[in-house]
């Protein structure tokens, strides 16, 4: 077993609540299917023929905020074009509601992910072509955080071989770094007496996670993940096995969103 740490930052990002009454509202963090969208873009695949390839019975995909985010509402210009004669401005503007999500200081701070890649057995081979890519540095699309104007960068790759990865029992509480499945998690815990975890926060969304192969963006499977969005973690006592991904300098409990 292999796993592929990929860091993920820009400046700002969106990712769409598609099922809000305001579509203007966002995720905050990417959801699965964005994911795959962004690996699709550093393999070089055509826009929406990879839902099979990087479906979940093939690809692992796992998601850690790296970088305290915040959301707020912005207001976006948008022309009011009723004419072709309008696209001059000349029919005014419309200004409309969107949610963002930044760093706690806009003006400083980046938004960073880091994405955990694994692989089923019928996804070893694009598991390896990805590894090849990203270790190589021959990304073929630019990385987007959401919409086409949140461009991204990748700021760092790590490869995890099987010496260094740990399948784990999950007997007691435990601090899991990355995104957890509600349904992984039997006991979710605060303690009110560190410093470090007074500051926790915590969101549960309903994410996107599978397209069906129909080339129309219909969901297949969503997930219901459990996070924070301040760098702490969450501390949980889990119904199921995690991952110790153990290096030099940290040592990270995930689990994948499955």
């Amino acid at each position: 077993m292999e796993i592929l740490q990929l860091d993920v930052g820009g400046k700002l990002a969106h990712f769409r609540k598609y099922y809000a009454n305001n579509t203007a509202m966002s995720f905050s963090i990417p959801p699965r299917t964005t994911v795959m969208g962004m690996l699709a873009a550093i393999l070089g695949r055509e826009r929406d023929s990879y839902y099979e390839e990087l479906a979940s019975e093939r690809i692992r995909i796992s998601v850690r905020v790296m970088s305290p985010v915040k959301k707020t509402f912005h207001r976006l210009n948008f022309l009011s074009v009723k004419s072709k004669s309008d696209f001059d401005g000349s029919g005014g503007r419309i200004q409309t509601p969107f949610e963002v999500v930044s760093g706690y200081d806009i003006g400083k701070d980046m938004v960073i992910y880091r994405l955990y890649i694994s692989y089923s057995e019928n996804g070893k081979a694009t598991f390896d072509e990805l590894k090849e890519k990203v270790l190589q540095k021959k990304q073929h699309f630019a990385l987007t955080l959401g919409t086409a104007n949140f461009t991204a960068s990748l700021l760092g790759v790590r490869l995890f071989e099987a010496n260094q990865i740990q399948e784990t029992a999950a007997d007691e509480l435990i601090k899991i770094h990355s995104a957890v499945p509600s349904d992984a998690v039997e006991r979710l815990d605060f303690d009110r007496e560190s410093a470090e975890d007074s500051l926790q926060m915590v969101e549960e969304e309903l994410l996107p996670a599978d397209f069906v192969k129909n080339y129309d963006r219909e969901l297949k499977k969503m997930n219901r993940v459990l996070f924070s969005t301040s760098i702490t973690g969450v501390n949980v006592k889990l119904n199921r096995m995690y991952y110790r991904l153990i290096n030099v300098d940290e040592i990270q409990n995930i689990l994948f969103l499955e």
